[in-house]
């Protein structure tokens, strides 16, 4: 919807019913509650195609870490697994196109909503789920690709408009800006019909705000105040008693969607609604494509009793090579499309963000345990003691392991091995391969440098 308004879409889930529209300017749309609402829909149904959270998110996300690999060979694929991608990879370029697609519409919405004659809270709430997606969309954007064009208001011709890079400063200001409208404008999860699951609640934003303030206190951006920031964003989450852990079954069960562990997911449904992909593609023949299988080293790593292990990764036969990953089955399954959601923030996350961040505060504040090892007793895993993870390197040695088993293939690892300091280190252990610093981000993709040198320089390596 490049500063257009195209809802002829199909939907996530209820409140995105498909509706008929012809092809409207901003101008004379943004007129009802109704458009507003059906502008809303067109930024959320950004989010499902396959080369964006469909499928690229965890293609660029998990391939490049070190849990999952390729088992069916593509170049584009081959090249993030391999460590060897360049600025023509071909899912890099969807990271980049689709995020800034996300943007765009988002910016349509903040720009035009406010001038609707309609109820404040309900007006507000709708731009609130706005300006989080336009801080989800630029925080994948900056951690992937560093500085890179900031763009707050809509266009209709995204090819005639030749913005340079922005200082990355300059985008997190903006990021925690939106998050923060987001967090006091958007309602709370409670509070969100059951028809309208999927929308942004205040804890939403408040769990993204908790994981840039992280992030960004590991980049030149960084603030004093940062991790003390993201621990009150965390604890706003905690303290709310809205979200809980249940079982880890339940956390996948596509029955049991939208539990009290999801906070937010991009959603999906069989059809008419739009399918996800990712059940095919990681279950082995005939079932399914056999695409991608779990790293043999995920596997072993599992401690005795974590029940996380027996859901997650399984062997086709005692013999095969690889395990392969059975997280996200669906039962109803048609072809490519399933009904599993992409879950962007759950509350396992947040709890080992909080523990992060009071580990980065005071590595001797016992306080740190309590997120990490409320994860652990649902895992039937004993609690860490503080005298085994004293320091900070010890106690992120930990984290990075827990993240693994808890978030595997749910478009973390990737991120977290920066944001924690062990991306080259794993590199190492796992495959024995050494890191260029030039991978520590993505390239600029070569096709918008061609049409927008002000792109330039790309970034250093490439």
């Amino acid at each position: 919807m490049a500063g257009l308004i195209s809802v002829t879409m199909v939907s996530c889930e209820k409140f995105l019913e498909e509706k008929p529209y012809d092809f409207i300017g901003a101008a004379n749309f943004y007129k009802t509650e109704g458009d507003a609402n059906a502008a809303l829909n067109g930024v959320f149904s950004s989010l499902q195609p396959q080369s964006y959270f469909g499928r690229t998110s965890w293609l660029v996300t998990e391939l490049s870490g070190d849990l999952l690999r390729v088992n069916a060979s593509l170049a584009d694929r081959d090249n993030l697994y391999g460590q060897t991608f360049d600025a023509n990879n071909g899912e890099i370029g969807n990271w980049w196109n689709n995020s800034y697609n996300l943007v765009n519409r988002a910016n349509d919405v903040i720009k035009n909503v406010p001038n609707i004659q309609m109820d404040v809270a309900r007006r507000n709430n709708i731009v609130g789920n706005a300006t989080f997606l336009r801080a989800m969309g630029y925080f994948d954007l900056v951690r992937s690709f560093g500085s890179v064009p900031l763009t707050i208001n809509p266009t209709t011709d995204l090819s005639s408009l030749k913005p340079s890079r922005t200082p990355i400063a300059a985008i997190y200001a903006q990021i925690i800006e939106d998050l923060r409208y987001a967090e006091t404008n958007c309602v709370a999860e409670n509070l969100i019909p059951a028809n309208a699951k999927g929308r942004v609640s205040t804890g939403a934003a408040s769990a993204l705000l908790a994981k840039v303030y992280l992030t960004k206190a590991t980049t030149s951006a960084k603030e004093a105040t940062d991790y003390t920031n993201s621990l009150t964003a965390s604890n706003k989450v905690i303290n709310s008693s809205l979200y809980a852990l249940g079982s880890y079954a339940d956390v996948f069960d596509v029955t049991k969607e939208n539990n009290r562990d999801h906070i937010f997911s991009v959603q999906f449904d069989l059809s008419p609604n739009t399918g996800n992909i990712v059940v095919r593609m990681n279950l082995p023949a005939p079932a399914g494509t056999g695409s991608f299988v779990a790293e043999n080293s995920f596997e072993a790593s599992f401690l005795p009793n974590d029940v996380r292990k027996a859901l997650t990764v399984r062997r086709e036969t005692p013999s095969s090579v690889y395990p392969y990953y059975l997280k996200f089955a669906d039962p109803l399954r048609q072809g490519n499309n399933a009904r599993n959601n992409v879950l962007i923030t759950r509350y396992a996350d947040v709890l080992l963000l909080q523990s992060e961040a009071l580990n980065e505060i005071s590595a001797i504040d016992v306080n740190k345990l309590t997120g990490i090892n409320a994860v652990r007793r649902r895992a039937s895993l004993p609690d860490l003691l503080l005298a085994n993870v004293l320091t900070k390197d010890a106690f992120v040695d930990a984290l990075v392991q827990e993240r693994a088993w808890e978030l595997s293939l749910e478009g973390h690892r990737r991120f977290d091995l920066l944001r924690l300091g062990r991306y080259k280190q794993r590199q190492l252990a796992v495959f024995n391969r050494t890191v260029a610093d030039k991978y520590l981000l993505f390239p600029i993709p070569q096709t918008e440098i061609d049409l927008n040198p002000n792109l330039l320089p790309q970034n250093p390596g490439f």
